[in-house]
């Protein structure tokens, strides 16, 4: 059976193939070998089949064919790359499946096979037939859209070369047979001739893509199932519709020529590529009609402006019907319709302008925040537009401040206001310019229009008022020298009048003086001072005084009277220093700094000096100067450790002096902190009340102490022995680890006992002392026992923490020595200071 019709007429019609896998196992790879079957011819760009390609390497990113016909997708479809014709049973190639990163590299053997088929042969017994060649007979198929018949419609007859040996029966099926719409096309069983039912839409279904078949009596298929498009012929059914019904476009007033406006668009159902398709746009009227303004493209529906008559404040919106028609315009192609419009966007293209050139107003002098003028406008642009909207300014003649124009946003017009009082007497006529802008920069781009700023001229004409006096300026300002006589005079507060630039007639008084330092004339405004000011002293040195001037009419002004205090060199240089002390030989010099009260040019630099001074000092001490305001005091290195009295004269940069005799102790120290002052000279320390309870009380102390002694020396010699009771009360108390001289002290203070007798000791109350070569020391304790800080003999320390019993009644009185230190130190040093004072 022959197939006059190839694959390649099938117009992306899917291919139905028969696909077979064969796995194989490969010993390194273990990928699986695939086989597809296919028909001995398939042109290029046909699917063979799909290869499972994860299933070998997951991830390979590199996938590749050994034979060019074919080439592989990424998801294993398999597609012909060129015309190929199976001219063996069977044909192969490999896929290489490669990871870059892992280098790793696996590959799918795919094997390409004819398949035979199983004829049964007519009126003979059953017989294994292979062919060996395929002879389809249908030729490439095609009907006409919306065909008037007459139906059914022959469309052509399908062959089979095996219906010459058997008996063949054809039949088809898939879209339009058994698949909607259905029962469009049906086949003659016996002669396989095909027909069409009924009229077709191509715009609904423009291929119809059936299978034939060949098949004899019994079953069996007597060839290859065989594709049977069948193609819908176009026809110029359909007219082109506009995507919208009307569009709405905005184009600025100022746009240069060839600005595109928008764009128009219009599709045909008919088939694409054809002239059935061919589009062409045209501009069918223009409202309003002229002048023409705008074009639009043939092919591509894009509106342009053709024209510099664009102007809003003439037309704002313009209507166009637009036409388009297929078959490239020609006369016989259908049209469609749509309504197009443009609004026209305003720009400032129009300049504000003054309805006046000159205005003229009056004003009352010393008025101020009020409006005096309303300068109204006229401008072309859209109202309410940053293009409409006015901003005034003064160019000229508002150098002082006094106006100030501003915008009113309802009417447009330019406020003029003043803002700052005028004087007649200075200015009885002032010129203004004023000029007008919007609030959006003029454009640029519209031709023939003056872009320069409108102004206009105004007059403000100033009238004359009887005012009171002026205080001008407000504050004035007066020295007095210190030091001058009470009721010195000197000029005060002068006010005049604004017409007579006068001050006789005005009247003043003093309405604030918080110092009190003056008196003002009522009727010239002289003042005299109330009391001698003294500059250093004055707390703050000047004192403003509110005064007020007065007409005859009651009308007034106030100022301020700044009173200023003039310096007069009347303070001498003051040296800051009294008493110094120099560490020799630690420190090789002092310094000394004197200050003046007066201003500053009354004081600095100041001169030091050593005037009348005795040659001892003279060639111990020398004098340099530091600075304008300190001078160094040094020594020679011959000088003694005692305390000098030094004069030292200092003088301001006019002459005047004062002479100070400072006491500069020169110490043997390393801190001038270590040094105590006292009089070399002195006989004697004075001791104070302190000193002198504190000595009364170490001797009633040492009294004690010395009679606690001579009762214990008289008690020891009485007894030899000590009474087992009292002997148990003592305490031994050893301070060593091995076994030492343990003395037991009794009541009375002395020893009692002896253990191992190997040394002799004796604990005493007198402070400390040396026995048997050791020492031993007393601690004296507030309160009514006696503490042993240590018995040394022969080298051993004992130390008797209690000493109970006794029949001394001076125990009360005893106190620790370290109390004792610290009680009568500080109050003999305080009175040696005292004595040194005195």
């Amino acid at each position: 059976m022959a197939a006059a019709g190839p694959l390649s007429s099938l117009r992306g019609a899917p291919c139905r193939l028969l696909l077979t896998l064969l796995v194989f196992s490969f010993a390194c790879e273990a990928c699986k070998k695939v086989v597809f079957n296919m028909p001995s011819k398939l042109e290029a760009d046909k699917m063979v089949g799909r290869v499972n390609l994860k299933e070998c390497l997951r991830s390979a990113d590199l996938i590749q064919s050994s034979d060019p016909d074919f080439r592989v997708l990424d998801d294993g479809s398999v597609y012909t790359a060129s015309t190929i014709v199976l001219s063996d049973e069977k044909r192969s190639f490999t896929i290489w499946l490669s990871d870059m990163k892992k280098q790793i590299q696996k590959e799918i053997t795919v094997l390409l096979e004819h398949p035979t088929k199983v004829l049964s042969k007519r009126h003979t017994k059953e017989t294994v037939l292979r062919r060996s060649k395929r002879r389809w007979a249908p030729i490439p198929c095609s009907m006409q859209e919306n065909s008037l018949g007459p139906f059914p419609l022959f469309l052509q007859q399908v062959q089979s070369d095996a219906a010459q040996n058997y008996t063949v029966f054809y039949s088809i099926s898939g879209r339009g047979v058994d698949q909607e719409p259905l029962n469009l096309f049906f086949i003659e069983k016996n002669t396989g001739n095909l027909y069409c039912t009924r009229p077709v839409d191509r715009e609904e279904y423009d291929i119809f893509d059936l299978i034939a078949y060949a098949s004899t009596a019994d079953g069996y298929s007597a060839d290859l199932p065989l594709p049977l498009p069948i193609r819908v012929e176009d026809e110029n059914d359909n007219p082109p519709i506009f995507t919208e019904q009307s569009y709405n476009f905005e184009v600025s007033e100022s746009s240069r020529l060839g600005v595109p406006v928008g764009v128009v668009c219009a599709t045909d159902r008919d088939e694409p590529d054809t002239m059935h398709t061919r589009l062409k746009y045209s501009i069918l009227e223009q409202t309003p009609r002229s002048p023409g303004l705008f074009s639009v493209h043939p092919s591509t529906g894009v509106i342009t402006i053709v024209s510099h008559y664009l102007d809003r404040e003439v037309v704002d919106k313009y209507k166009l019907i637009m036409k388009v028609q297929d078959m490239d315009g020609q006369f016989f192609g259908l049209t469609g319709t749509s309504t197009c419009f443009i609004t026209v966007q305003d720009s400032n293209d129009h300049a504000p302008s003054f309805r006046k050139n000159a205005y003229e107003v009056s004003v009352e002098e010393n008025a101020f925040n009020v409006e005096i003028l309303r300068i109204p406008i006229e401008d072309k642009d859209l109202i309410n537009t940053a293009n409409w909207r006015a901003n005034f300014t003064i160019l000229k003649g508002n150098e002082n401040g006094h106006f100030k124009i501003s915008t009113d946003k309802k009417t447009n017009e330019g406020i003029l206001c003043v803002v700052k009082p005028l004087n007649y007497e200075e200015n009885r006529q002032v010129v203004l310019e004023i000029g007008v802008s919007n609030e959006a920069p003029f454009s640029t781009d519209v031709p023939f229009r003056v872009t320069s700023m409108n102004s206009a001229l105004v007059t403000v004409l100033v009238k004359d008022q009887d005012e009171g006096p002026e205080c001008n300026p407000t504050a004035q300002y007066v020295w007095i020298k210190e030091n001058s006589a009470v009721g010195s005079k000197i000029n005060g507060y002068k006010a005049y009048d604004p017409e007579t630039k006068s001050s006789k007639g005005l009247r003043y008084k003093k309405l604030y003086d918080p110092e009190g330092w003056i008196t003002i004339d009522e009727n010239s405004g002289s003042i005299k001072t109330s009391k001698i000011l003294d500059r250093e002293a004055a707390t703050p040195r000047n004192n403003n005084i509110t005064v007020l001037a007065m007409d005859q009419d009651g009308r007034s002004c106030t100022g301020t009277l700044v009173i200023n205090i003039e310096d007069v060199n009347d303070n001498a240089p003051e040296i800051l220093q009294d008493y110094l002390v120099i560490c020799k030989p630690k420190m090789e010099y002092t310094d000394i700094s004197a200050v003046d009260h007066d201003d500053l040019i009354h004081g600095a630099p100041f001169y030091f000096s050593m005037p009348n001074t005795s040659p001892e000092i003279n060639r111990i001490w020398t004098l340099s100067k530091v600075n304008d305001t300190a001078a160094r005091l040094s020594y020679r290195k011959n000088a003694q450790f005692q305390e000098y009295k030094i004069p030292i004269t200092v003088k301001d940069r006019e002459g005047q002096s004062v002479t100070k005799a400072l006491r500069v102790n020169l110490c043997d120290c390393t801190h001038p902190s270590q040094c105590v002052a006292t009089s070399r000279s002195a006989g004697g320390i004075s001791l104070g009340k302190w000193a002198i309870l504190a000595i009364l009380l170490g001797v009633a102390l040492l009294s004690s102490v010395l009679l606690t002694l001579v009762c214990g020396v008289v008690g020891a010699r009485k007894k030899k022995g000590v009474p087992e009771d009292l002997a148990q009360q003592n305490l031994i108390i050893s301070n060593t680890e091995a076994p030492g001289d343990d003395k037991v002290c009794s009541a009375n203070g002395f020893m009692t006992q002896t253990i191992n007798h190997s040394g002799q000791g004796i604990c005493g109350t007198m402070g400390s002392g040396i026995k048997n070569g050791g020492q031993e020391t007393i601690e004296m304790m507030k309160g009514g026992h006696q503490t042993l800080e240590s018995c040394r003999g022969h080298h051993h320390t004992h130390t008797l923490d209690s000493c109970r019993g006794g029949h001394m009644e001076m125990d009360n009185s005893r106190y620790n020595c370290s109390d004792w230190h610290s009680f009568t130190q500080p109050r003999l040093h305080e009175d040696s200071i005292r004595g040194h004072t005195g």
